[in-house]
């Protein structure tokens, strides 16, 4: 695959990084033939859907892992719009080029804007002398300070970590030479055409592994419309956060001039963009376009749900405490002092109010998702937005509201693929009386 300059091997769907969109409206049954040709199993996660248990995609849990050379029909109805993605849910796979956006369209959904551009945001490491399955290796058998310009924990190296105030600290475990929007470097950039002073909907995914991205056009503040799919208050912005598993609608107005759409790696030393081109006019500087986004951005789980999608008022039946621990031994990250085991979890009952009480004990940052519902973040002045993944900062508390609607046994994890995947996930299982 050529990311823009570099040629790369990885494994994709169908031969386009990203993956050919997937478009449906609210309602319709989607069917996906999934042809299995890679070297290992595999599965795929419908990100964001809250569709039946069997196609959720989570190996061991909701399916048989589909081995190589063998086939699967994906098969469920779409509930809710909104901006979601798919990709993989083995090991480490997701950190390589398998991965797209799934958009579910709401005919009744008023569309006050010219024209749509989605952007999926990635960091990219595979295929450039190293894979995420050896990256894994390397963190579990010696700590973060095995990656190359990564500190990682006392006595690991004393090189340089990767640091953001606005993460609280730790921006990430991995470094990664490249970082991509819609699966290209900023050195090859995807432009993106439309006129002059027309409104822009933009879709913002962020499918990186490892890494939040600081999202917004340079001098052209924004309009939030929704958060990982449903409506939010209209908030205006000048730039937002998007951490992995994330996703943002928001409304711009087309420039007069050339300018970039950044995704800025947050506390890390990169960039991608696309450009946004009305049409003739200079190439923008882009170092000192992207120092005007340095003021904070929106952090969205602050932003409140729009009335028409908020819970009803109701007090929790159970609370769940989920303490965030890691990454001691060498590279564990736990949930209550317990790494993953599907047989393991926490009960649940049909028609329960559930509320997640997250505790972050570690000193990073983790976007945690749960599968096959969404959840109200709980604010201090009220009712927060309405999501499926969100950001519990380091040493900080966040307590999520959803109602039990959807029988089955579901993950809920850390979206950093390498948290998940060294122990930070666990089960939120339906039980009968």
């Amino acid at each position: 695959m050529d990311i823009g300059g570099r040629t790369v091997s990885t494994w994709h769907y169908g031969g386009e990084l990203p993956a050919r969109e997937i478009r449906a409206r609210k309602g319709d049954l989607l069917r996906v033939q999934l042809r299995n040709e890679l070297p290992q199993p595999t599965t795929v996660h419908w990100h964001g859907i809250a569709l039946r248990n069997d196609m959720d995609g989570v190996p061991l849990l909701t399916q048989p892992e589909i081995a190589p050379g063998a086939e699967f029909r994906y098969e469920f109805t779409v509930p809710d719009a909104g901006t979601h993605m798919f990709h993989p849910h083995v090991g480490t796979q997701l950190d390589r080029g398998l991965y797209g956006a799934l958009i579910v369209e709401d005919p009744a959904e008023p569309a006050d804007y010219d024209a749509e551009l989605v952007v999926i945001f990635d960091d990219w490491l595979d295929g450039t002398g190293r894979d995420p399955d050896r990256v894994l290796s390397e963190l579990k058998a010696n700590g973060m300070g095995a990656m190359p310009g990564h500190g990682g924990m006392a006595g690991n190296g004393g090189m340089q970590m990767s640091r953001s105030d606005l993460l609280g600290g730790d921006a990430g475990d991995v470094t990664y030479p490249y970082f991509l929007a819609n699966g290209r470097t900023s050195e090859a950039a995807r432009s993106f055409e439309a006129r002059r002073g027309s409104r822009i909907r933009l879709r913002l995914l962020n499918i990186g592994g490892d890494t939040s991205f600081r999202v917004g056009v340079p001098g052209v503040p924004m309009t939030i419309t929704h958060t990982d799919g449903f409506p939010v208050v209209p908030t205006r912005a000048e730039a937002v956060l998007l951490g992995m598993g994330e996703r943002v609608d928001a409304i711009v107005t087309m420039p007069d001039q050339p300018l970039p759409l950044f995704g800025l790696a947050e506390g890390k030393d990169g960039r991608a963009h696309v450009l946004l081109q009305p049409g003739a006019g200079a190439a923008p500087d882009l170092p000192a376009a992207a120092a005007q986004l340095s003021a904070r951005p929106a952090m969205v789980n602050a932003i409140p749900a729009a009335e028409s999608v908020r819970l009803p008022n109701r007090s929790p039946d159970v609370t769940h405490e989920l303490t965030l621990g890691g990454p001691e031994p060498v590279y564990t990250w736990t949930i209550n002092k317990e790494v993953y085991d599907p047989a393991r979890g926490f009960p649940v009952r049909r028609g329960e109010r559930v509320r997640l009480r997250f505790n972050n004990t570690t000193t990073m940052y983790h976007p945690m998702h749960l599968h096959g519902h969404t959840f109200q973040v709980v604010g201090p002045a009220g009712p927060g937005p309405r999501k499926d993944t969100a950001i519990v900062l380091p040493g900080q508390l966040l307590e999520v509201d959803f109602d039990a609607d959807n029988p089955g046994q579901w993950l809920t994890h850390c979206h950093n693929i390498y948290h998940g995947e060294a122990g930070m996930m666990t089960v939120i299982q339906y039980v009968e009386d």
